[in-house]
């Protein structure tokens, strides 16, 4: 098995950890409060990691040139957005069909892989990532009474966009992380975070200056969570760009949808949530679909 495939796996638990600890976040901040979190604590442990790396290796790496700047910024900016849009859904009296849309990453995923970086995914692949992708809505689209489940409004847009700009910062970290050689994907991968997270975190805490007068304070004052969320979210992060160094970032985040079955499984056994039998096909559509994306791999 290609080792990008249990890092996959590895980010996305992470990830779902680093979900819970921002929503147990939120009861004290904001929702930029909680959100600058995963940057303003993650940033100097991704910096810290990076220069000993950086230190204890003897790889010989390019040097960051523009094409790795603009494609850092971009993807961090890209990903703030994002995170803005799907933010913006909860302000929605259902926000679950805009959440649902977020999925169609993947697909995005693909396209500005095909168009930023000429990297295009085989037939088979891609009808795997579409039957993920009718899993997640099979499990994430509410029936509504009255209106159709696919009506286009502004949750579906804001969806939509949010997970095309995850798709654009996906492929953007991919191709910095890729300009710096042939060094290390974890070398690599771990420079080009530290990069992304600075400036991330730099224009989040800039935004909170301006914006939400004490909010930053009461960020900090909330340490113990936070550090826990930016400790989550590191290992996240890494885990996401050292796959996606080593691996068409379309196939990563394809596999990397294991995190809906992580969701799911955790509210069956841990929480006694009831499924019902629409999620319970789509569960089985979408772990059919990372299943062959494994064989294919």
């Amino acid at each position: 098995m290609p080792i990008w495939i249990p890092v996959t796996f590895a980010a996305a638990f992470a990830q779902n950890l680093r979900s819970l600890l921002q929503k147990k976040l939120r009861s004290e901040l904001s929702v930029w409060g909680a959100t600058s979190a995963r940057f303003l604590y993650a940033a100097p442990l991704a910096a810290l990691v990076a220069a000993v790396l950086w230190g204890t290796s003897d790889a010989d790496l390019s040097a960051p040139g523009a094409s790795f700047a603009a494609l850092a910024m971009t993807g961090g900016i890209a990903q703030i957005i994002a995170t803005g849009c799907m933010i913006h859904l909860f302000s929605y009296r259902n926000f679950a069909v805009g959440t649902a849309f977020t999925k169609t990453e993947v697909l995005q995923t693909a396209l500005f892989g095909l168009v930023l970086l000429g990297e295009g995914v085989s037939l088979p692949a891609l009808l795997a990532i579409i039957g993920g992708l009718a899993g997640i809505l099979l499990i994430s689209l509410p029936v509504e009474a009255g209106r159709s489940r696919f009506a286009l409004d502004g949750r579906v847009i804001y969806g939509i966009l949010s997970g095309g700009l995850f798709g654009l910062s996906a492929v953007c970290f991919r191709g910095a992380s890729l300009s710096l050689g042939d060094g290390p994907a974890f070398l690599r991968a771990s420079l080009t975070l530290a990069a992304v997270l600075g400036f991330q975190a730099l224009l989040i805490g800039v935004w909170l200056k301006l914006r939400e007068a004490g909010e930053l304070s009461r960020v900090w004052r909330a340490w113990r969570v936070g550090g826990l969320v930016g400790i989550a979210g590191l290992v996240a992060s890494l885990g996401w760009f050292t796959a996606m160094t080593l691996e068409n970032a379309a196939h990563v985040r394809a596999v990397g949808q294991v995190e809906i079955v992580f969701t799911i499984l955790t509210s069956w056994f841990v929480f006694k949530e009831k499924i019902n039998a629409r999620e319970l096909a789509g569960l089985a559509v979408l772990t059919a679909s990372i299943v062959a994306l494994v064989v294919m791999a």
